[in-house]
């Protein structure tokens, strides 16, 4: 198996895939990781013994001394809420001088949670479902040409100057639009002082960074945030994020070209779940959708809301392998369908008396889809101490096959547990060759 520099690690359905824990396992042998895109919206939950950590910003590869963490340029970043996170994490004991700050990262300003929070309640039965943190106006202020950027951090007069020539078009929105009262100038100032004095040394040129590290021949692991179905082009448009979450985003989000990405793992959950409004061809609102939720904790990292949960759909499973160039899949949570009768499997979909494989785009048609289910036997055993697949259960081995069979990509990595220890990497896989074996 050659060696490879380089590992794209992204959402491969509607997010909370159980990403964090497949890219803390792979940092152990990063010495990179940098996360190109999203903001605080995303959660990443990270579990190793007793210590459990939820991260929102700042990428899996902190909890490893000796890893760069990088904020790559396609981020939004809340300085408020990064810095309380980074105090959270230093209380623990972890480091964070490995953490650096691309210099053209946006910010995330309170007057943007007020918008967010703003027009949900403004689109009533019609909510896209957001978490509330102020990503899509932080990324509309980007498009328009009105956002801070995180190199205005790093001298507080500039950031004064900056948000005087800003201030005055937001307040005007926040009074004529929001019925908000508004900002003054001052006030702002003094809210971000200590976000400006703990993470302005923290902001530099990461694509600079990046580039050196390529060159002296270490190891980058690209952290992608919420999943395939979320991006903003690709997605389940308008229940989508507001930023670009496959795979080709690894390079613009992180100020690097194609060639600098080699091989690309898609995280995909043995089942299938979404938070938020939207279609979802596959949810199962009975007694299996319940178990699901209760024995896999479907709760969501950053906001706390249940997911909604139903069966693997292949449908989308393959799209997601097409819009990411997927080389290798990870499957995750295959331990919580222990003790299930029956699995489902959604390998086409029935629209308007049609059988399709394709993932549609027109919402309208997606919502009249049924999934058209592929039935498997399941297990009972607990896969929990597992950790080769010869030792998984036959039924359990067979399921997995099929997923493959049903996307076309090879399953190179197996979650059966929350715990780092609880992985199984396939032998042969071109993940060994990220080990160096």
């Amino acid at each position: 198996m050659n060696n490879f520099d380089s590992l794209v690690v992204v959402g491969a359905q509607w997010g909370d895939e159980g990403k964090g824990k497949v890219i803390d396992y792979l940092a152990a042998k990063a010495d990179v990781v940098a996360r190109f895109q999203g903001g605080d919206n995303a959660g990443h939950t990270v579990v190793y013994g007793a210590n459990i950590f939820k991260l929102h910003h700042i990428p899996s590869g902190i909890l490893y001394p000796g890893c760069l963490s990088l904020l790559g340029n396609g981020m939004v970043v809340n300085p408020l809420v990064l810095l309380n996170e980074l105090i959270e994490l230093e209380k623990r004991s972890i480091s964070t001088e490995n953490l650096k700050i691309s210099d053209k990262a946006h910010l995330i300003m309170t007057y943007h949670q007020v918008y967010d929070r703003v027009n949900e309640e403004l689109l009533g039965d019609h909510k896209i479902g957001t978490t509330g943190r102020g990503i899509g106006p932080a990324y509309a202020d980007k498009a328009l040409r009105r956002g801070l950027r995180a190199i205005d951090l790093t001298d507080i007069n500039v950031f004064r100057e900056r948000l005087a020539q800003i201030l005055p078009l937001q307040n005007r929105l926040l009074k004529s639009a929001y019925q908000h009262k508004g900002y003054g100038l001052d006030q702002l100032v003094e809210m971000y002082r200590p976000a400006l004095e703990k993470l302005g040394p923290m902001v530099v040129d990461t694509s600079r960074l990046l580039a050196d590290s390529f060159s002296e021949g270490k190891k980058v692991l690209f952290e992608g945030a919420q999943g395939a179905l979320l991006d903003i082009d690709h997605g389940t448009y308008p229940f989508v994020t507001s930023s670009s979450t496959v795979a080709a985003a690894a390079g613009s989000g992180s100020g690097l070209g194609p060639q600098y990405t080699c091989q690309v793992l898609g995280v995909m959950k043995a089942y299938t779940t979404r938070v938020g409004e939207g279609p979802f061809p596959s949810e199962d609102n009975g007694e299996a959708g319940e178990l699901l939720r209760v024995q896999g904790a479907e709760f969501g990292t950053t906001t706390g809301r249940p997911r909604r949960c139903g069966w693997f759909d292949a449908v989308i499973a393959r799209y997601a392998a097409r819009i990411n160039g997927l080389t290798g899949l990870a499957i995750t949570k295959l331990d919580v369908l222990s003790g299930l009768e029956t699995l489902n499997v959604a390998v086409t979909y029935e629209c308007d008396n049609n059988s399709t494989r394709e993932f549609p785009a027109n919402l309208i048609e997606l919502e009249k889809c049924k999934p058209i289910y592929e039935v498997f036997p399941g297990w009972h055993e607990d896969l929990s101490r597992i950790s080769t697949m010869q030792d998984l259960p036959e039924a359990a081995r067979h399921y997995l096959e099929a997923l493959e069979e049903a996307i076309g990509v090879p399953i190179e990595l197996i979650s059966v547990g929350p715990d780092r220890t609880q992985t199984i990497v396939r032998p042969g896989s071109f993940l060994a060759g990220w080990y160096g074996d």
